[in-house]
């Protein structure tokens, strides 16, 4: 490759980049809400095949099982799937669907094929520069279903999937949430080891389109090779999709767990320092769990919502998490329209509930 070319070309790619203005704020990467699962591939877009299957089938039969056990386990997490169905589905609408629904992460999840029928295993892919050509090749059999889109060029900026060049410009975008979709990409093949037993490949960089412009962390995983006979068995069997599945369900349960730790202690710190009282509005009380993705949460930010287990089986809805009453109540008039009986609450920094009269008392005081 000419290096006087690529230097150019970074050159560029960064008075591009600096003089763009930020395409996204940056989310709060302190709680995982929203998740978007990208089953790639999809309609007239089979992916990687062999007399096995096709990869379209088998990702969203993955995608489909790790939507559930996430709704199973974790009801507080609003699952999206970029497709549920076979459809072609371009690769910018995917990004564009995890922005547009405010996602805390995203997974696409796509199946992986060689010349030759000996390579096997799993390997999970963030975005940046490549370091292999091996990792280029999967990047660029990823970015190849652009050329089945319509003014393609146009659209990815012209982007041509053929070029190594043109990857590492891409490649650039998503450096805000490098270390967390490190993090994932690492608790993926962690559990692809030891729960679903499978080779671990590595966690890998490259320039993948489906990734570029995603305003959240995102990773891409590669789940087997179709070209392997042994493991397209595999990854073709309802028992090693959901094996594959559930190792991915154990991975992001981790990364949520401890990302929001991570956010909590923070936020604890934080709050010690600065606020004695947090306000929030309790808008509903129920026996058993409503998923995030219900339609009588519509209205609501889900970022904002806080589901509590007490005491008797029951499950208290909070939303919004202020320090000052008079925040809240912007929140309370939003929240009264769909949810009649809800009303404000306060606690302490211990965490225990004190009256509002007490809480707005000490507010006034620590001004």
């Amino acid at each position: 490759m000419d290096l006087k070319k690529i230097y150019l070309l970074l050159t560029l790619s960064v008075l591009y980049l600096y003089n763009t203005p930020l395409l996204f704020a940056q989310k709060n990467v302190y709680e995982v809400k929203t998740l978007v699962i990208d089953p790639g591939h999809g309609g007239k877009d089979p992916g990687a095949m062999s007399k096995y299957g096709k990869e379209k089938n088998i990702v969203l039969a993955i995608a489909k099982y790790l939507k559930k056990y996430i709704n199973d386990s974790l009801p507080d997490v609003n699952v999206i799937l970029t497709r549920d169905k076979d459809v072609f589905v371009e690769l910018y609408k995917r990004g564009e669907i995890a922005n547009k629904n405010n996602a805390d992460l995203f997974i696409s999840i796509h199946i992986n094929s060689n010349p030759s029928s000996k390579p096997y295993g799993t390997e999970t892919y963030v975005m940046g520069l490549y370091k292999t050509k091996q990792n280029l090749a999967v990047a660029k059999k990823e970015n190849q279903v652009i050329l089945q889109e319509i003014d393609y060029k146009k659209r990815y900026d012209g982007f041509d999937p053929n070029s190594p060049e043109a990857s590492i410009i891409f490649s650039l975008f998503q450096n805000a949430y490098l270390d967390q979709s490190l993090k994932l990409a690492s608790l993926v093949q962690k559990n692809f080891k030891n729960t679903a037993h499978r080779l671990d490949r590595g966690v890998k960089q490259a320039g993948f389109l489906v990734l570029w412009k995603t305003a959240m962390p995102s990773v891409l995983i590669e789940a087997g090779f179709i070209s392997n006979p042994q493991e397209a068995k595999y990854i073709t069997s309802s028992k090693g999709q959901k094996e594959l599945a559930y190792a991915i369900f154990k991975a992001f349960k981790e990364y949520k767990e401890s990302i929001e730790a991570e956010g909590k202690k923070l936020n604890k710190q934080e709050n010690t320092k600065k606020y004695p009282v947090t306000y929030k509005i309790q808008f509903l009380t129920a026996s058993k769990i409503t998923n995030l993705g219900d339609p009588a949460f519509k209205n609501l930010d889900k970022s904002l919502i806080e589901v509590k287990k007490i005491k008797d089986g029951l499950y208290k809805y909070y939303y919004g998490n202020t320090h000052t009453y008079k925040e809240i109540n912007k929140y309370y008039k939003k929240v009264k329209k769909d949810f009649k009986d809800a009303f404000l609450v306060a606690f302490d920094k211990e965490g225990d509930r004190i009256p509002l009269r007490k809480a707005k008392k000490m507010e006034k005081n620590n001004k």
